[in-house]
């Protein structure tokens, strides 16, 4: 049978949101509105590129898809949580998130904080409940994910993007904002697939997906640049232009906008260039790959 990527994509966001509402609607913090906020942050909507690289990644490896359920929706908490409080008047200060009002909108600032915070660490209680692999594992699980996550991944992009508002920056400093705050997740869910995996040991594959992942990362966020200026706020599901209102440097502002597209081919093309050495059946991660560049939201 012909694989369809859209398909695929399609089914595996399906299978991630049904397992995320099935863990999340036990939680109940009546008359507090904490538990309905944390189900608004990440049943919102949203394209699933992670949980997608999580089950892409660890299924061409012979995963146990019930195990990579709980890697999964582990990382997309630990991005909606991010997203929840990148949109906080504190950061972003973004009023539109995936099509709807922000949760801090919705609800408050407090309520949003406390429900990013309580998605954090219901991140790592799904991971400490992964079925079907051993101790190390899942030690290997939590350890990825809280490096890609805290002050040597996405909070520390966060901060570096944020002290780079109304300054000119080189374009080795963007790519170093970039490389925490958007691809350290998109790596780490490349690495959570694989360490669910019977092959979690093999040091040359891990080195070789790592390095697809962070050139994917990396041309994820050229492409996002380039959308903020080119797309409108009804296909992006956000406030077009909000880099250029905070004057943030982009990659078309340092690069042009053809410079910037050239940008994000180049990387995907290494993207693909370390996946061609793979014996294991790489088209999803290739069609994947594809996608990031062509997509218009």
């Amino acid at each position: 049978m012909k694989y369809v990527f859209a398909d695929d994509l399609n089914q595996l966001r399906t299978r991630v949101n049904a397992f995320l509402q099935q863990q999340l609607q036990p939680f109940d913090s009546t008359p507090a509105q904490l538990a309905d906020a944390m189900r608004y942050g990440i049943l919102l909507g949203g394209k699933r590129l992670r949980p997608f690289l999580v089950y892409a990644g660890g299924r061409m490896l012979q995963a146990d898809l019930k195990t990579l359920d709980y890697a999964a929706a582990a990382i997309e908490a630990i991005h909606s949580y991010s997203l929840i409080h990148d949109d906080l008047p504190a950061m972003d200060n973004d009023t539109l998130r995936r099509g709807q009002k922000t949760c801090h909108i919705e609800y408050d600032e407090a309520t949003a904080i406390l429900a990013g915070d309580a998605l954090q660490a219901f991140a790592f209680e799904c991971l400490s409940r992964a079925p079907d692999i051993h101790a190390e594992q899942k030690v290997a699980l939590v350890r990825i994910l809280a490096q890609a996550s805290g002050g040597q991944g996405m909070c520390l992009g966060q901060s570096l993007d944020l002290t780079a508002e109304q300054r000119a920056v080189s374009l080795a400093f963007l790519q170093n904002i970039h490389r925490n705050k958007t691809g350290a997740l998109i790596s780490a869910a490349v690495e959570m697939g694989f360490l669910c995996s019977p092959h979690y040991r093999d040091q040359t594959l891990r080195n070789r997906l790592i390095r697809y992942a962070q050139a994917i990362g990396l041309a994820f966020q050229v492409q996002d640049d380039i959308l903020d200026i080119t797309a409108d706020s009804t296909t992006l599901g956000k406030n077009a232009g909000s880099d250029l209102a905070l004057d943030k440097s982009t990659y078309p502002k340092l690069l042009g906008l053809d410079g910037a597209k050239q940008k994000a081919e180049q990387l995907i093309a290494q993207a693909k260039a370390e996946l061609q050495h793979l014996n294991f059946d790489t088209e999803p991660l290739v069609r994947l790959a594809d996608y990031i560049v062509q997509r218009n939201h």
